[in-house]
């Protein structure tokens, strides 16, 4: 009889678990939008390696990242996807029920995105969106493929564009441009399955004939290295966003989040 009680006192919180698991993989899902009364201004933190590596402006410590995303989650920020996000600076359209929105970006597809990262983005129910250079992954110090479409797979993470090999494109000629906007492209049509809509331009670098040739490559969106919240007002293939940077203090990284 006692064993029979523990193993129901057992199937009860395992099955209180899956549920809760649940409903947080699921909350993209329910969420009701409506149109905002103002125009909107969205927050985009952008991240990249997460280590411990002093000088290094690019490498935010592990402890700190832990400290800002559990600061967002209890705040009651909401983080948005790419979708969402053109959703909110389209159609200038919030989620009822939160006011606070922010969108997460990390740069380049370091490993550490999924050794140190990733582990804290699902224990703060945390969206981040990695934008990869494709041609990097698998390449040591780089995000696997394996690696890739597990994070995918949870729900946490959506992954865009970074271009194929990193240029500057602002250095490129429009037929470098269009090969290294659309062969990246390809590759997360091929290995993710999905229509990459985002773009992040490496090291912020673009010209006129970028943003011709994201729209035309068939990206809704792109991001830039500019300071600021992004705005429709912008252009929505020169949206501004935050850096993040080592060592920054809690006071600091929360006026990022402010208007």
């Amino acid at each position: 009889m006692v064993k029979r009680l523990i193993l129901l006192c057992l199937a009860l919180v395992l099955g209180g678990a899956l549920l809760t698991q649940s409903v947080f993989a699921s909350k993209k899902y329910a969420v009701k939008w409506v149109k905002a009364s103002a125009p909107v201004s969205l927050p985009i933190l952008m991240y990249h390696s997460v280590e411990n590596k002093p000088g290094n402006g690019l490498c935010v410590p592990p402890e700190q990242l832990e400290q800002q995303l559990r600061y967002l989650h209890e705040q009651g920020y909401y983080t948005v996807t790419p979708a969402e996000a053109y959703k909110i600076l389209v159609q200038n359209k919030i989620p009822k029920k939160h006011k606070k929105l922010v969108m997460v970006t990390f740069d380049d597809g370091y490993e550490n995105n999924y050794t140190a990262a990733y582990p804290l983005l699902k224990k703060y129910h945390i969206h981040a969106t990695i934008g990869l250079i494709t041609s990097k992954v698998d390449t040591p110090g780089m995000l696997t493929l394996k690696q890739v479409k597990e994070i995918k797979k949870s729900k946490w993470v959506s992954f865009v564009s970074h271009t194929q090999n990193h240029q500057e494109l602002d250095q490129l000629n429009e037929a470098g441009q269009i090969e290294e906007m659309q062969a990246s492209r390809t590759w997360l049509k091929q290995n993710l399955h999905q229509n990459p809509d985002l773009l992040v331009y490496p090291v912020g670098r673009y010209n006129e004939v970028s943003t011709k040739v994201a729209k035309e490559s068939g990206y809704k969106l792109a991001l830039t290295t500019k300071s600021g919240l992004a705005n429709a007002e912008q252009g929505l293939y020169e949206l501004h966003r935050q850096r993040v940077v080592p060592n920054m203090t809690q006071e600091a990284f929360a006026k990022l989040l402010q208007p």
